[in-house]
């Protein structure tokens, strides 16, 4: 018998199961910290460390235009009474209350260093100083007016608000970032002016949806500026699903400088980007550092390095009081595009990046939730609504128990003899007024309190004046709270009020872009590649060289010579119709012999370089092979990832690849374009250059028809009705003769016309 107890026997009035314990104290813990520090709620923005640093402020009258003082004494006065917290945890949470770079609407005004966007921390709190600023009475203007609930505080010796009666959605105006116990929030800041200009139109129209609300907000709206450049589409989706990441960027300008010179001047940076980490990211990209366990650079940080230097001479930081952020770029050469400079400086720095979005907070029903902007707005709505009918109910108890005295005085006032009678002669002068006069015992007690010189006729006009103001305020306040329409109006004159008061325009530009990208790895210069016969390759700066001094190894010669530029890739063409990709920077300059292609890529066995192709991308070219077939096909369709090539044409045994023809795009659509062939045998076809078909790789199609045993040996791209063969004679001579287009012209795949010279054909020209 198996006399291990089970769960049942273990767990008993008094006992509980470890697994049990483990999850629900775990449970306890992730739902404190959730609530407790890391997440904002949806009412007023605020998490507790923040609203217990504002109220305490309040409390302790440090409003705007009050002295301020030392944020030693605040911090003490939070954690004695309301965070019993470490000291620099509620610190650190006041100053980023008071950074102006970090808040959009800094709440706190702090007097002395109090960090920088640099990041530099904040002087010790016994330095500095703090009050509130003037915005800050959004949140708590109304904090006595009955709008919230107050609790004891950790040891019941004071009471602290639940929440602050925010009047206008701080949590949308300021965000919130934090991290708590398998949640996180990224809330970005935005306009006060277009957040509340939403408010009131959900307000008024509550069946609103997310993309009518984002005609009033049209983005987030950092506190240091930039410029987002999400497309309008996935912004909404954004705001639609709560989650997501905005794409930002510097904004900057070009400043022009004497003799065709000019300087990028950056003003305004993606959040969490400083002008010092634009700095260091720079400098260890111009001097950088071998990799961990390398002993030397590698070649893409070598690239890297001779890019950044060939594009950039100086960078400084010219930031100060009156510029908050000023980094000044200063290219090498005047000629250098700018849109081109800053693309490469924004895809290679923090110039440009991704700010999350992470809506998640509090939500009225005190869960933990991710929220749409419409979610949080409306939610907002409910809250600010509450908050007003509670301060007007609030308002009401006030005016009418104000009234109920002043009503009382009145009665005193008009019948004073009588009443100071029955005071002089009562023994009990507050039963014997109320039942004198009908009064309640909180009149009689008020008359019995007041002074004399309250009753005077003077003080009898006032009383009159102040009894009508109250009661009309009384019928406005009824009037109110009976009626949600004025209720409703009566909200959105105050939120226009405040916007009025506090609002401002929008820093961050919303303008859809291009991503930044650079996948150069070099400067983009002129370039020309110089191919030998025996397979060696070497280049040399710019274009049209004298290379008539060229010198190659004993036996070898010219094969090819290719005008290109550093930033294109270069294509090799072998004897096997393999494409293999270079890289220009990685083949050597100066006037040495180069180094053979098979060390930068992997030849096949018995494959030969044919050719060397190089262009942009979207470069065509015609590829032909022996066998009388061939295809049109892209640089891009050609171009190799790996060192061992790729297949691009597809040949039967004994043929081998021609010279490839490059094309233009306007030749693919022009009727005069004609491809000329020659075979083995001085057979002549010209056909039009349309008849051939645009493909990735393959055979392509048939070119000419060849007698057996035949090859063909030339391809060319005429433009012109007449063209030149050369044609090298038996006995040695070479002479050249015009011929027509039109004399040898048919459809493609003919035999062609057989051209009678005696001798072979071994050159087209134009």
């Amino acid at each position: 018998m198996n006399d291990q107890p089970n769960a049942t026997t273990l767990a008993d009035d008094d006992s509980l199961l470890l697994g049990q314990y483990a999850e629900r104290a775990y449970l306890e813990y992730a739902m404190s910290v959730v609530k407790g520090r890391a997440l904002p709620d949806v009412g007023d923005g605020q998490k507790p460390v923040q609203r217990r640093i504002l109220y305490a402020m309040k409390d302790m009258g440090l409003v705007h235009g009050a002295k301020p003082v030392k944020s030693a004494r605040v911090v003490g006065e939070i954690l004695g009474k309301y965070h019993p917290h470490g000291d620099s945890s509620a610190y650190e949470a006041m100053v980023r209350m008071a950074q102006d770079f970090t808040l959009r609407y800094p709440l706190i005004d702090g007097i002395g260093n109090f960090g920088s966007r640099d990041g530099d921390g904040a002087a010790a709190m016994r330095y500095t100083e703090a009050r509130l600023t003037p915005i800050a009475e959004l949140l708590l203007s109304e904090i006595n007016m009955g709008t919230v609930d107050f609790v004891p505080n950790y040891d019941g010796a004071f009471e602290e608000p639940v929440i602050l009666p925010s009047r206008l959605p701080f949590v949308l105006l300021n965000g919130a970032s934090g991290i708590a116990v398998g949640m996180a929030t990224e809330i970005p800041s935005h306009n006060l002016c277009e957040v509340t200009e939403a408010a009131i139109a959900l307000l008024k129209k509550p069946v609103m949806d997310t993309a009518e609300l984002m005609t009033y907000i049209k983005g987030p709206d950092f506190a240091g500026g930039g410029q987002i450049i999400t497309p309008q589409s996935d912004l909404l989706h954004i705001y639609e699903t709560g989650k997501g990441s905005v794409r930002v960027r510097a904004r900057y300008e070009i400043e022009k400088l004497a003799r065709g010179q000019w300087r990028a001047i950056v003003t305004q940076l993606p959040p969490g980007t400083s002008a010092q980490k634009i700095l260091a990211e720079i400098e260890e990209q111009t001097n950088p550092k071998p990799k961990t366990g390398k002993k030397q650079l590698n070649q893409d940080q070598l690239n890297t390095k001779k890019l950044m230097l060939d594009l950039l001479e100086k960078v400084r930081d010219e930031s100060d009081g009156e510029n908050p952020v000023r980094l000044v770029f200063e290219p090498k050469s005047g000629k250098i595009n700018p849109e081109s400079f800053m693309n490469t400086l924004m895809a290679r720095t923090g110039l440009e990046s991704n700010a999350p979005m992470n809506l998640v907070m509090m939500g009225m029903d005190n869960r933990p939730a991710q929220k749409n902007l419409k979610t949080i707005l409306q939610e907002w709505l409910d809250f600010r609504v509450k908050t007003v009918t509670r301060r007007l109910q609030h308002r009401l108890g006030q005016v009418e128990k104000r009234i109920h005295i002043l009503e009382g005085r009145m009665i005193a006032f008009l019948h004073i003899d009588e009443v100071i009678r029955v005071i002089r002669e009562s023994d009990e002068p507050k039963t014997d007024l109320m039942a004198a006069f009908g009064l309640s015992e909180i009149q009689a007690e008020d008359i019995l309190e007041i002074r004399l010189r309250q009753l005077a006729r003077l003080e009898g006009f006032k009383l009159e004046k102040e009894l009508a103001e109250l009661k009309e305020e009384q019928d406005k306040l009824n009037h109110l709270l009976g009626d949600e329409s004025a209720k409703r109006k009566h909200i959105i004159q105050e939120m226009r009020a405040d916007m009025k008061q506090f609002g401002d325009e929008r820093r961050t530009l919303i303008e859809e872009a291009e991503r930044a990208s650079s996948t150069q790895t070099t400067a983009d210069e002129p370039i020309t590649l110089i191919l030998s016969e025996k397979g060696w390759i070497r280049s040399r700066a710019g274009h049209n060289l004298d290379l008539s001094q060229t010198v190659f190894k004993e036996g070898d010669g010219l094969k090819q010579v290719l005008e290109g530029r550093t930033v294109w890739p270069v294509v090799v063409l072998d004897s096997q119709g393999r494409s293999y990709t270079l890289d220009a920077a990685e083949i050597p300059g100066g006037r040495g012999d180069g180094i053979p292609v098979s060390s930068l890529i992997e030849l096949q066995n018995g494959a030969k370089v044919v050719a060397m192709l190089t262009g942009l991308p979207e470069q065509h070219y015609l590829l032909s092979n022996s066998g009388g077939y061939g295809f049109i096909t892209k640089l891009a369709d050609m171009v190799s990832r790996i060192k061992a090539g790729k297949v691009v044409m597809a040949l039967e045994p004994g043929e081998t690849p021609l010279q490839p023809i490059p094309i233009f795009a306007v030749s693919l659509i022009s009727p005069d374009c004609k491809v000329v062939l020659v075979s083995e045998d001085n057979r002549l076809l010209a056909f039009e250059l349309g008849e051939l078909k645009v493909m990735a790789k393959g055979r392509g199609l048939q070119l000419i028809s060849l007698s057996e045993n035949m090859k063909l040996n030339l391809i060319a791209v005429v433009n012109q009705p007449e063209f030149i063969v050369r044609i090298k004679g038996r006995r040695g001579g070479d002479k050249n003769e015009r011929l027509r287009i039109l004399d040898i012209q048919n459809k493609r795949g003919r035999k062609g016309k057989v051209l009678d010279v005696s001798g072979n054909i071994t050159g087209i020209t134009e």
